[in-house]
């Protein structure tokens, strides 16, 4: 009994350090990003044959190149920030979070709910973790608002893996575009029968949303480093009651249920169609969709709609800065030189080279982790390694499916200790990445290995 108290304490220390480490050295998610372009520029010059002006030129090149997935971004957060702060969606909200006893019970729920949210769909998963939680945080004294905001963003671990996962989802649907981006290696469709639902697939999810709700759980700190937040600082603002007999005819409509009631049908109308003509294949703008007009449904009036929109735009600047910038550092990073080498080839090739039969899906999987620091977008980590891995897998023995579930969990694993993702949860909770990477720290090592052990048994 006396050792596992020791090691309960050991680990507990180690987690206070982690924390304590990132809050003192982490900078704002902006300068991060910052930090990165200098790195990827200076081994651009000195790993490849390019020029630093034509660097620059990569950089400039794709700059602008995640235009239409900032804006979609943007607006995951504010239309799921939004849509929370509707009545029936705070009663809701409220009523389920009253329902949590204790804080470490808190702690608990938001892993599990945020991770199986994640799996059915990674954008409705990404938002609601964070609006439960922070709802959560109004209701249960005595819980650390930074590691539940963090436990609410650990669900999105598991997204690669899920319904939504873009990389298997791209393997399913086959066609010379899925030969060309595999170099030819793959030319027809590999069904999610042996991607998403493999054995090897299953146990990693499953997994994965045991042992996370728990390392979650487990690393609730001491009574003396709990930070709570206020609750008055999580109250959205009094909805004002306007004297109907003074409005203007222009503010009569802006008050009117109808405008909000004949933009519902006609947007109901579309998603039913949708989902019936498509099912529960849901992608950032359908989710977006839902998002939109069930919170203009809920709030009633566009006047009121407007004025949770004006609210929940205030978090959106991070998105809007920094999402440039990392797609000029994607930029660079695919950016080839005179012989055709580019530094996400250099990488990828390193663990290609270094790898068995046997060892080549989890070298396969910590390259894609490498790689998604400096390209955290599953559409581009495809582009970039699929034309290296997949050939490679194929001629050391190692099937499409496993090659690309390989890619596919590197991009998810480190988008822990990669703000890029967590900037719409850290804008509804209002927090700074340096408040939950600590936590999310430990979590990553301990799913990279428990991932790698995954593709070694399988």
């Amino acid at each position: 009994m006396e050792s596992v108290k020791e090691k309960k304490g050991l680990f507990k220390r180690f987690t206070s350090m982690c924390v304590r480490v990132m809050e003192r050295w982490l900078p704002d998610p902006f300068i991060f990003c910052a930090l990165l372009t200098f790195i990827v520029f200076i081994g651009a010059i000195f790993l490849t044959k390019a020029t630093p002006l034509q660097v620059i030129g990569f950089w400039a090149d794709g700059f602008w190149s995640l235009l239409a997935f900032s804006m979609q971004m943007a607006l995951v957060l504010v239309t799921g920030h939004t849509l929370a702060s509707s009545k029936l969606f705070k009663k809701m909200l409220s009523t389920f979070a009253s329902g949590i006893k204790g804080p470490k019970q808190a702690i608990l729920i938001v892993s599990i709910v945020s991770g199986i949210a994640c799996v059915l769909n990674w954008g409705f998963g990404l938002v609601i973790g964070a609006i439960f939680a922070k709802e959560i945080a109004k209701k249960v004294k005595g819980v650390d608002y930074r590691l539940l905001i963090a436990s609410a963003y650990t669900g999105f671990l598991v997204w690669h893996g899920g319904l939504s996962g873009s990389i298997p989802l791209q393997l399913a649907s086959g066609g010379e575009g899925l030969a060309k981006q595999t170099a030819g290696a793959v030319t027809e469709a590999v069904p999610i029968s042996q991607t998403l639902f493999s054995p090897m697939n299953i146990f990693i999810v499953v997994g994965l949303l045991i042992i996370v709700p728990l390392l979650n759980m487990a690393m609730f700190p001491s009574k003396d480093e709990i930070v709570e937040v206020d609750p008055k600082l999580l109250t959205e603002p009094e909805e004002v009651v306007l004297d109907t007999s003074k409005m203007t005819p222009a503010e009569r409509i802006e008050n009117s249920r109808v405008v909000s009631i004949l933009l519902s049908i006609m947007g109901f109308i579309y998603i039913g169609y949708y989902l019936i003509t498509k099912g529960f294949a849901l992608n950032l703008n359908i989710v977006n969709f839902i998002f939109l007009f069930l919170g203009i449904l809920l709030h009633g009036t566009p006047r009121r709609y407007l004025d949770a929109l004006a609210e929940a735009i205030k978090g959106a600047g991070g998105i809007l800065l920094q999402f440039p910038f990392y797609a000029g550092i994607m930029g660079i990073m695919v950016g080839m030189d005179a012989d055709g080498m580019s530094l996400a080839k250099l990488m990828s090739n390193f663990f290609v080279n270094i790898s068995t039969p046997k060892t080549f899906p989890a070298f396969s999987f910590i390259s894609a982790g490498v790689v998604n620091f400096f390209v955290p977008s599953g559409g581009g980590q495809w582009a970039v390694q699929a034309p290296i891995v997949m050939p490679a897998g194929q001629a050391i023995g190692v099937t499409a499916a496993k090659s690309a579930m390989a890619i596919a969990w590197g991009d998810a694993w480190t988008n822990m200790i990669q703000p890029f993702w967590a900037l719409p949860a850290l804008g509804i909770a209002g927090l700074g990445a340096k408040d939950i990477m600590g936590y999310c720290l430990i979590v990553t090592v301990v799913s990279g290995l428990f991932i790698c052990t995954g593709f070694l048994l399988f």
